[in-house]
């Protein structure tokens, strides 16, 4: 059910969220301007090898909650409130949150499976899904995604992900993919269909295989030197 209220409260506090981790990060000694370290950095950031050799899974998430520096945290909280403000009133908070943890996730096991052994980091898996959920959306309620300029937006995102190095074209695209499923999801069960529990237990379970699928493709025998996808 779409929200009651018009203010995207999961939006302002998912923002607040990767502000905060920001400079805890920083604090922790990571270089504001985009090197990175420090201690939250290095136990927080996605690469294969320290995940199949290590066993710290929690970096499948935690990787989705650090930034390479200030300018990396302004672009995508910008992104996120773009997004986040038109999708979670159309779709409700609680649908919301799930897609962008859905997308969260496939977003790692995307760049796990493009660049294993290259450490990532970086919101934008997310809100590239939150994007795709958006382009759903708007299209199941009759809002051509060209008119409308979200076309157009996306193409310009994924052109930009290709031309540019450094740029995880796996988190972006499996990102991409886990919030267009987890918004037809919630547009056909949840909002078609009235079948809204159902429509979140397919999110959990879409969540549930990008975990394992990350698990699948994370391996490696060592990191990429000075390799830093966002």
């Amino acid at each position: 059910m779409p929200s009651l209220s018009r203010t995207p409260v999961a939006t302002q506090v998912l923002i607040a969220v990767n502000v905060l981790v920001f400079l805890v990060e920083t604090g922790a000694g990571a270089d504001m301007g985009g090197a990175g370290g420090g201690t939250v950095w290095e136990h927080g950031f996605l690469a294969g090898p320290l995940i199949s050799q290590n066993h710290e899974y929690w970096r499948i998430v935690t990787g989705g909650f650090l930034h390479a520096g200030l300018f990396h945290l302004l672009v995508n909280m910008l992104s996120l409130w773009f997004v986040g403000s038109a999708l979670e009133p159309a779709v409700g908070r609680v649908n919301f949150l799930f897609i962008y943890f859905v997308s969260l996730l496939a977003g790692s096991f995307g760049a796990l499976w493009f660049e294993p052994t290259v450490a990532t980091v970086g919101a934008s898996g997310a809100i590239f899904g939150i994007f795709g959920a958006l382009i759903v959306v708007a299209r199941s309620r009759g809002i051509p995604i060209w008119q409308s300029g979200l076309g157009i937006v996306l193409v310009i995102n994924l052109l930009f992900s290709l031309t540019f190095r450094g740029i995880s074209i796996g988190a972006h695209l499996g990102g991409l993919v886990g919030g267009l499923i987890a918004g037809w999801l919630v547009v056909e069960l949840g909002e078609r269909r009235r079948m809204p529990t159902l429509a979140l237990a397919g999110c959990a379970l879409l969540a549930a295989a990008s975990v394992f699928g990350a698990l699948a493709v994370a391996g490696g025998t060592g990191l990429t030197p000075n390799g830093l996808t966002l």
